[in-house]
């Protein structure tokens, strides 16, 4: 009996599965009774106790291309006193926790290894809520192995009006066949409506 060759994943099926893996990310206790650790700030000390730091990610995506997001609180006056390197490496640790979670996660869901390269830093925006919090927002990058960029992009370069002369043409003048209702006798050109 000969062996059947494993078929690969199909791009929406990556794309699913990495969806998956983000979603078990929510601030809690999975099934077991464990603490889901992800690698966020929102993790650190007791959840009863101690004052809690709301931070997140979520993920979207573009062709072949993975974007993590990452929202959180930010104190200036350590952002001050540590310096904006010091910042810029934590924001990276904080991505690679992610990413080694979302791995995770997919390789348990699907059994098969999720290959992510970095596309380049993190690009922050810190916002200023009031005299003593701050925002900050940031999104990476990632290239996701095993999806072909011609997977993802369409089969032939369409353009704009391509799209309104298809639209176009499905138009027609006939009635559905549904349509039982009399029109009322509209007036010709040069009559006024006697109605």
């Amino acid at each position: 009996m000969a062996k059947k060759k494993k078929k690969g994943m199909t791009t929406l099926e990556v794309v699913r599965a990495i969806s998956q893996a983000a979603s078990k990310s929510y601030d809690g206790y999975d099934g077991e009774g464990e603490r889901i650790k992800v690698g966020l700030k929102r993790e650190e000390g007791n959840p009863l106790l101690d004052k809690r730091v709301m931070d997140g990610f979520g993920v979207k995506f573009a062709g072949n291309k993975l974007c993590v997001t990452y929202h959180g609180e930010v104190s200036m006056k350590d952002l001050h006193r540590n310096g904006p390197k010091k910042f810029e490496n934590e924001m990276e640790q904080t991505y690679k926790d992610i990413v080694k979670f979302i791995k995770k996660e997919y390789k348990k869901d699907t059994g098969k290894a999720l290959a992510l390269t970095s596309q380049g830093d993190a690009d922050s925006l810190i916002q200023r809520m009031n005299s003593i919090r701050n925002w900050v927002q940031s999104s990476k990058w990632y290239k996701i192995g095993g999806v072909d960029s011609e997977s993802v992009e369409p089969e032939s370069e369409r353009t704009v009006d391509d799209a309104i002369k298809k639209f176009l043409a499905q138009s027609s003048k006939k009635k559905p066949k549904n349509v039982t209702r009399k029109q009322p006798d509209r007036p010709g050109l040069g009559e006024t409506d006697k109605g």
